[in-house]
This record gives structure tokens, sequence and C-alpha cells, in this order.
């Protein structure tokens, strides 16, 4: 069966493969997927944080399934590039379910998603992997699976301990099924290498206070670099900025710094698909 998006897919795919470290600058809706595709992005992924903070929730699987897939239809009915889906835990603990929510995902237009362990174990996440590759073979589609661990960004160990059990973690998720290994929180040029030598899979790893600079993550084996809720965030903090002022002031001119775009930018940006 051919998918309507194979061909997206595969190009998604593809951005893996090198030689350029593929550059995320994570979406959170219609309108911030679309601007980022016009700064010329070759894919678009979400930030699960920041997808749940403009549906009014709290980042951690507490957005209904029903939203995240109406956001990411949203977003793929304006963007033509492809597609990654940010679903954390896959929003259950239940392995079983994991599949209709991909199935939902897929159906809505991602080419890949990211999934997380989390606080959960890696046999859990192992289980959830398994269940999203048989519902996108049901699909069709060759969907590209980013498996996140958290064992860095939790702190759930340090050291040699936290390499050790990274690696150990991202060998059980390939073997499960998955195509690249996310690990946030990891900032040391020697773990990235180890981590890269270690797995045979493409590294993705989160912009973070104290990573190396591009070309040496470059150099060092990295495949793909997330903003993660960066770019929400920074957007959540100018809109509190430019209200503040606003409410305080009331004048117009409180509303932009001057570098902004304007209405009639945002309108023609937007018709343009």
């Amino acid at each position: 069966m051919n998918h309507p998006s194979s061909a997206r897919a595969r190009m998604f795919r593809q951005l893996h493969a090198g030689p350029d470290i593929l550059i995320l600058a994570n979406a959170w809706d219609a309108g911030s997927a679309r601007l980022i595709e016009s700064l010329g992005a070759r894919a678009v992924a979400t930030t699960s944080a920041g997808v749940a903070w403009s549906n009014g929730y709290p980042d951690g699987d507490a957005l209904p399934v029903s939203l995240l897939a109406a956001t990411i239809a949203s977003i793929a009915r304006v963007i033509g590039v492809p597609l990654s889906a940010d679903i954390e835990g896959g929003y259950s603990s239940d392995p079983a379910s994991i599949g209709e929510t991909v199935t939902r995902v897929i159906d809505a237009g991602a080419v890949g998603i990211n999934i997380e362990d989390g606080a959960g174990t890696p046999d859990l996440l192992c289980a959830k992997i398994e269940q999203t590759k048989c519902a996108a073979t049901r699909s069709g589609i060759d969907l590209f699976v980013n498996a996140r661990t958290d064992v860095y960004l939790r702190g759930l160990a340090t050291g040699q301990v936290a390499l050790d059990e990274t690696i150990a973690r991202a060998g059980r998720y390939r073997n499960a099924g998955a195509d690249s290994i996310f690990v946030p929180g990891v900032v040391e040029a020697g773990d990235i290498r180890d981590i890269v030598k270690g797995v045979s899979l493409p590294l993705n790893v989160l912009s973070w206070p104290g990573l190396p600079a591009y070309d040496e993550l470059r150099a060092l084996g990295v495949r793909r670099l997330s903003a993660g809720a960066a770019v929400a965030a920074a957007a959540w903090n100018q809109a509190r900025s430019s209200a503040t002022a606003f409410l305080a002031q009331g004048s117009s001119e409180s509303r932009s710094d001057g570098g902004t775009m304007s209405t009639r930018d945002i309108n023609a940006l937007l018709r343009g698909k």
C-alpha cells in the first residue's frame, strides 16, 4: 500500500543520513510551522510542550490525543516539508493503546514521531516502539521513530553510569524498531562521541547550555539538533512582555519592538499556502 505521505517519509529519513545536521526549530501550531518552513527549514517537528501550551494544557502527557491529532492536521495542511510529531510517552502507559494514537497521528499527516521513556522503564518504551511500528506497517508508511531517553535530562544517573545506561537503552530501543535516538541533556563532547560510536542510529541532541557548536557536533557525528520548547517559550515570553507593557501603558507602540512582522506580512505568509 502506497500511503499519500510516503514521499515525505522517504525524504525525512534521508535527511538523517547527513552529511549536514538536520536542524529542527520545533513548531507548536500551524502558523509557527508555516513561519519556520518559510525560513528554510527542511522539515518541521513539533514541541510537545508548545503544542500542549497552545491548547491550554501543561506539558507531560496531559494533552488529549484528539487535540494532538487536530494540531498535526492543521500543521500538515500548511507546510510542504516532512512533519514529525512529538507524542511524549504516547499519552498512555498501555502499549496496546499506542497503536491507535500513532495511527491518528499518521492519518493527520506526520511521517515521524518522537516517543520517550521519561520516568518509565526501558521495557515499557520498547513495547511502545514495537506497537508504533506495527501501526505504521498497517498504515502503509515507513514512519521514522525517534526514541528519546531521559537519563541525562532527568538526572537518572551521572558520569560513566549515565553514559552506559544511555547506550544500553538506545541499543534496546534500536532492537525494538527505533530509527534514531534522542538524548536531551547530554552536552559533553566525549559523551556525545561515545554515544554515536556505541549506537548504530542517528543521534539527536537538544539545544542546551554548554552544548558544542554546530561544526563540532557535526564532527562528533550528531545527525539531528532540536530546539525543543525554546522557540515556543521565547514566543510566550515576548507575548508576556508585550501584553504587560500594553496593559500598563495602553499604547500600540508597546506591542512592537520594531523588528516584528506586520499583520500584512503574516497574512501574506499564510495566504501563500
